[in-house]
């Protein structure tokens, strides 16, 4: 079940200021209807197929995709390396809006060590296609910048192509 939260009531303003040394941002048009590119992120199943960039893959996609709900979620690398990626959803306005963090695991317990990030998926309605856009919030410049040098634009615009394929087949 997906709790519904009106836009007046949002805990997460949709226009806000961030600083731009603590923020990446990856915006593309996807050839599917909004609907289908929330239910790619909603089901596990779904979410397995196109969440990390190939060669890795998905082998544990566990979501209680409500506010306040954790995700666990591993990628694995070609040499059977395991990154596991625990996190809760802030807030999830049904195809247009996904909010999540790092900060907490379940049952909004703080993570050990120092949170990540803060990610905010938006999804708007093009003429039937999508524009997607994820805003990836990092308690620092220096987060950000470690991110960034990770391969962020690289691996989350391959994420997004295999998102758009699986949303299209759907």
């Amino acid at each position: 079940m997906i709790e519904v939260i009106d836009r007046e009531e949002s805990a997460m303003p949709s226009k806000q200021t961030f600083p731009e040394d603590r923020e990446l941002v990856v915006t593309r048009v996807i050839d599917a209807p909004r609907t289908k590119v929330f239910r790619a992120w909603t089901d596990p199943e779904i979410l397995k197929q196109w969440f990390a960039p190939k060669p890795y893959t998905t082998p544990v996609a566990e979501l209680d995709f409500r506010p306040g709900g954790a995700n666990y979620i591993v990628m694995k690398g070609p040499d059977g390396t395991e990154i596991p990626n625990r996190g809760v959803y802030l807030e999830i306005v049904p195809n247009e809006r996904i909010v999540f963090t790092d900060a907490f695991t379940s049952a909004w317990e703080p993570r050990g060590g120092i949170p990540f990030m803060v990610v905010i998926v938006t999804l708007e309605d093009v003429g039937g296609k999508t524009r997607y856009t994820a805003r990836v919030r990092h308690w620092t410049a220096e987060m950000r910048k470690q991110h960034e040098d990770m391969g962020f634009h690289e691996g989350w615009g391959l994420c997004l192509t295999q998102l758009e394929s699986v949303a299209r087949a759907l």
